[in-house]
């Protein structure tokens, strides 16, 4: 019960709104780069954390009509391969630098 609430609770923290106005990750890429991080980090599951993360990720952005771009994924297979395994062993102060190595990762292929 206390993996499924954290999970519920890390959906939530995508909608926050800073001072009660702005939105605190106004774009579906920040939003789902943050979603991917907390999944990985804050061991949600009891296992296949970064499994279940790449899978959420990837639905979230499909839901969200943002996974695919003129015909085409916006990320690889291996880039979030590489993107999980990277914000794993990653270290909690490297949080926002991940995060916006996540949204650079997602934009690339917007333009």
């Amino acid at each position: 019960m206390l993996c499924a609430n954290r999970y519920i609770f890390q959906l939530h923290v995508l909608h926050i709104l800073f001072d009660g106005q702005k939105n605190f990750y106004p774009s579906i890429q920040e939003k789902a780069a943050k979603l991917l991080y907390l999944i990985v980090k804050n061991h949600s599951f009891v296992d296949g954390n970064k499994r279940i993360a790449a899978v959420c990720f990837l639905y979230f952005l499909d839901r969200n009509k943002a996974l695919i771009k003129q015909g085409k994924e916006i990320i690889s297979n291996e880039a979030l391969a590489a993107l999980t395994l990277f914000i794993a062993t990653s270290k909690p102060e490297e949080a926002e630098t991940v995060h916006h190595l996540i949204v650079s990762v997602l934009n690339r292929n917007i333009h």
